[in-house]
């Protein structure tokens, strides 16, 4: 009895641990998020997707996959039920796109917003907002497929053009010309080496040389260097032959003044005398020419006027006679 009593509560001990666990385990494990649900409407292939599978909202995980169907009232549209964290930020202008994890092929929801309306969408189970599916990357891919083979067929087309015999001989020519481009460079640097040899000695030169210039300007520079003292010897020939210059100028004012105050007064009255000498002479050439007795009798008294003696009236002059 007693062993019997022993197995008992050994094996009541462990079904009441095991049960214990797996409570603890369900407790720990279930998702207590309120979540509200979500119809996305998509026109396009779903490959890869799967109920459960993973909803993000821009990268963070906001939900799961409830189901994925056929929408009955439009053929050819797919319905997909997610459930979403009540907090994730769902408006008007939200939508979703197919996703792919790396290499695996396994979907999931990608949800975005474009900003257009920031107005909340609502939802609840009795009324489900509806969300738009856009194309994701591959249904993009695909629907330019057309486009991308054809400037595919075009870039080959220019390939084979660029690789056509005319534009390979071309290529050829034109490898060529490099190459004797590169043939000459080569004979002229072998040209060029013995100079480029001589090309330290050259710099030591110009290194003693511009040593050289240093010191006489370093000479020239000092208070009383050759340079300096020329310069004050100028300078004081400058000044001497500004005073010189002061002296002459100092003349010249002087002789303006006496030529101003005495030399014109004096050429002035000269030119007076000069003016009544030449007047004399032309009275005395005037009474020479009308009476040229004059020089040896003497120039003829002046007929006497009224009132002075043998003044007499001049006689009437005798009138016409008649015809």
């Amino acid at each position: 009895m007693e062993n019997k009593a022993y197995a008992f509560w050994a094996g009541l001990f462990t079904v009441v641990l095991t049960a214990a666990i797996g409570l603890t385990a369900y407790l720990f494990n279930v998702d207590r998020t309120v979540r509200v649900p979500y119809d996305l409407l998509a026109r396009t292939n779903v490959t890869g997707l799967f109920a459960d599978a993973a909803v993000r909202f821009r990268g963070l995980d906001v939900g799961r996959v409830q189901s994925i169907k056929f929408d009955p009232t439009h053929p050819g549209q797919i319905l997909i039920r997610i459930m979403v964290d009540e907090h994730a930020p769902i408006t008007h202008s939200t939508f979703g796109s197919l996703g792919l994890q790396g290499v695996t092929g396994i979907a999931f929801i990608q949800l975005d917003d474009s900003g257009r309306d920031q107005r909340p969408l609502p939802s609840s189970p009795q009324n489900v907002a509806q969300l738009p599916m856009r194309p994701g990357l591959f249904d993009q891919l695909q629907q330019r497929g057309d486009v991308l083979l054809r400037k595919l067929e075009k870039v080959t087309d220019n390939v084979n053009d660029m690789l056509s015999p005319e534009m390979v001989a071309q290529l050829h020519d034109t490898a060529a010309s490099i190459e004797q481009a590169a043939s000459g460079v080569a004979a002229l640097t072998r040209q060029v080496a013995p100079v480029v040899a001589k090309l330290p000695g050259t710099v030591d030169q110009l290194n003693h040389t511009l040593a050289s210039t240093n010191q006489m300007i370093t000479g020239l520079n000092r208070p009383d260097g050759p340079f300096e003292r020329n310069l004050n010897k100028v300078g004081t020939a400058a000044q001497q032959a500004g005073d010189a210059l002061a002296q002459m100028n100092t003349s010249l004012q002087d002789l303006s003044a006496r030529v101003g105050y005495e030399t014109l007064p004096r050429v002035n009255s000269l030119t007076e005398d000069v003016r009544s000498a030449a007047q004399s002479i032309d009275r005395a050439a005037d009474t020479f020419s009308t009476n040229p007795r004059s020089v040896l009798f003497g120039a003829p008294r002046a007929a006497p006027g009224p009132g002075e003696a043998g003044f007499t009236w001049p006689t009437a002059a005798a009138a016409p006679a008649a015809h």
